[in-house]
């Protein structure tokens, strides 16, 4: 018999299919001390496209003093033109969506912060002087018809601050689609977030007029809640998950912060539920595990360690 056996919940009214949003080549490597190979990275979007993923967040055009890994932006995207998936690209600022725009970007992020205190270590500006750096960038970007996504940090709890209000959240949720966002990514940064807070928040968001189609979660398992975290979003409607291929990243600027939601045990959850992503496990974990022997280290995600063929990969050269 063929596992996870599936086993649709009728007591759940759950979405039919799910679009994972893969962050693995940008968030999940962005904090990689040792530099990777612009080719390992081409190939691993590759990959990725592969298996059957079909958003995949390929790069980020900040200054390569704040994010090194990710210096080779120009070099890496020309190398992925013939992906077949959509590849959103971070910009922070205009001279960011210059050079993606440059480069043919369809899709791009910008990346807010719910709380001050991590838009001052993140960005170096309050809550509204980055929103109102992102202004531009967004109306620039709408005017080349270009998509996009807003990400949101902090919405659950911030290092610094501790719990964060749900009404700061959705105020600033609502900036960003006045501006004119496609979608939101509702972050939890550090991983403190639990199921009734995330239904409270995005009922919270509804009532404010945000729909819930313009909504994608982003979880990290610092506590184990992520798939939990996750179910209960999909209880209330989302069907937009940003996930990390073999669990990998982090964030550079909150050090509590742990790695995100591996897309292959996102994948086992959905896939036992009857719920369609489109991505074939057995590559998707056959991808991880080539770029845990890239970097050196066995993958954390619970899911390749169980189905994979190695767990203690070598350094590849």
């Amino acid at each position: 018999m063929t596992l996870p056996m599936v086993v649709p919940d009728p007591d759940l009214d759950l979405p039919a299919r799910v679009r994972i949003h893969e962050v693995g080549a940008r968030d999940g490597l962005q904090n990689e001390k040792t530099t990777v190979p612009t080719a390992v990275k081409a190939e691993f979007v590759h990959r990725l496209a592969g298996a059957g993923l079909t958003t995949i967040e390929a790069t980020s055009f900040v200054h390569p003093k704040w994010v090194p890994q990710l210096a080779d932006a120009e070099q890496l995207f020309p190398l992925l033109s013939d992906v077949d998936a959509a590849l959103p690209v971070l910009v922070p600022n205009e001279r960011g969506l210059d050079r993606a725009l440059a480069l043919g970007a369809r899709r791009i992020a910008v990346f807010a912060s719910a709380t001050e205190s991590f838009a001052k270590a993140n960005l170096n500006r309050t809550v509204d002087e980055a929103l109102a750096m992102f202004a531009p960038v967004v109306a620039r970007a709408k005017a080349e018809g270009v998509h996009v996504r807003g990400y949101l940090s902090m919405c659950f709890g911030d290092p610094w601050e501790g719990a964060v209000p749900v009404d700061q959240v959705v105020r600033v949720c609502r900036a960003l689609l006045d501006q004119g966002c496609d979608e939101l990514s509702l972050g939890d940064t550090i991983g403190v977030a639990t199921p009734g807070h995330v239904g409270a928040l995005l009922t919270a968001l509804n009532e404010q007029g945000v729909p819930t189609g313009a909504l994608g979660v982003h979880f990290h398992d610092t506590y184990g809640q992520a798939l939990a975290n996750t179910l209960a979003a999909l209880r209330h409607g989302v069907t937009t998950v940003d996930a990390s291929a073999g669990g990998l990243g982090g964030c550079p600027y909150a050090r509590s912060a742990t790695g995100n939601l591996a897309t292959e045990d996102l994948v086992w959850m959905l896939q036992g539920l009857g719920i369609d992503t489109g991505v074939d496990l057995g590559r998707l974990v056959a991808t991880s595990e080539w770029m845990a022997g890239h970097l050196g280290r066995p993958s954390p995600s619970r899911t390749v360690r169980a189905l994979g063929n190695t767990t203690q990969p070598h350094k590849e050269q």
